[in-house]
């Protein structure tokens, strides 16, 4: 039998989905019977899939041994050297700028941050965030059951900029809930081929996955299967002599390639973007990966234990936008 403390982390949950972020390995259908048949309490008492945790609490579980993971030890966590480049932190929010090649999660892909990243989670943003959450003292896995410090967004592997995490369970609830109700604007830096048809514009049109080719595509009109993209797009300098634009882009709608995408479609492709445009000699030598930036952040009016960032904008050091060099003038 294993018991488990609820803590300022697990309060507020369900038991049922306290057990599956505790109990990594369990069978949904398991998980169940197990709750039915008082395998697993409540204050030692019979207890409901749909039952609130509250602080303080303890949970009790007669499950096989093999069910439980093993934690990631202190050790591993203390021997790493982070590597972050820290945008902004505070006691519930760590905002970091990752760079272009770094993966944010495991399961993606192979992954490298420092010399010791290797091809798994040792290598992803997010385990270097632990890894310095811990040795600050701000975060102990052997003391959490089902919380760990977890990233509000991604980019993808081959974007650099701006990833908000959570460092404890109601900062991560609120965040995810203004992500999901617009109330973070989100900027982005691009440098793309040609002059814009447009200084400025709203886009509107629809994107449908196209799985085969690991793409997307964007239609004008409306298909089943498809969903509506809205991009703003404002051109901010042109390069003449290399017939090139940086441009401004701010996501209203967050798709599956969704810049990369809505740029290529009004013919101005990503610089370094060989699925969506096309890869010259020279830019193939020059850039490796798409020249998209996540720069800037504005925090919007929202009422949660987040309030004090309403207002805030946050944005990276632009000397770390190595596409920038492109535009002198800018």
């Amino acid at each position: 039998m294993r018991e488990f403390f609820i803590n300022s982390n697990d309060k507020g949950q369900r038991l049922d989905k306290f057990v599956q972020k505790t109990v990594k390995g369990i069978p949904m259908s398991l998980m169940y019977r197990a709750i039915r048949t008082k395998k697993i309490k409540v204050n030692r008492k019979r207890a409901e899939l749909n039952q609130i945790l509250n602080l303080g609490d303890t949970v009790q579980m007669f499950l096989s041994e093999d069910l439980f993971s093993e934690k990631i030890t202190a050790n591993e966590f203390s021997i790493i050297k982070p590597e972050l480049r820290i945008v902004y932190e505070d006691e519930n929010l760590l905002i970091c700028d990752k760079p272009a090649g770094v993966l944010v999660h495991s399961g993606e892909g192979d992954g490298k941050v420092s010399g010791e990243g290797k091809n798994d989670e040792r290598g992803t943003l997010i385990y270097h965030i632990q890894a310095y959450l811990y040795q600050k003292g701000e975060y102990d896995p052997k003391k959490e059951n089902s919380f760990a410090p977890a990233l509000c967004n991604r980019i993808d592997r081959n974007t650099g900029g701006m990833v908000i995490s959570a460092k404890n369970a109601q900062a991560l609830k609120d965040m995810n809930e203004r992500i999901k109700n617009n109330g973070i604007s989100k900027y982005y830096l691009c440098a793309v081929r040609g002059k814009t048809p447009r200084k400025t514009d709203t886009l509107r049109d629809f994107l449908i996955k196209d799985s085969k080719n690991n793409k997307v595509k964007v239609l004008k009109n409306e298909k089943i299967g498809a969903k509506e993209i809205i991009t703003k797009y404002s051109t901010l300098s042109y390069n003449k002599e290399k017939d090139i634009s940086l441009v401004e882009i701010e996501l209203v709608t967050g798709r599956t390639h969704q810049i990369r995408a809505h740029m290529a479609s009004i013919g101005n492709s990503l610089l370094g973007d060989g699925k969506y445009g096309k890869l010259d000699i020279g830019s193939e030598r020059k850039y490796k990966h798409q020249a998209l930036y996540s720069y800037k952040l504005n925090f919007n009016s929202a009422q949660d234990s987040l309030s004090y960032m309403n207002g805030k904008t946050i944005e990276v050091e632009k000397v770390n936008i190595y596409f920038l060099r492109e535009f002198p003038n800018f």
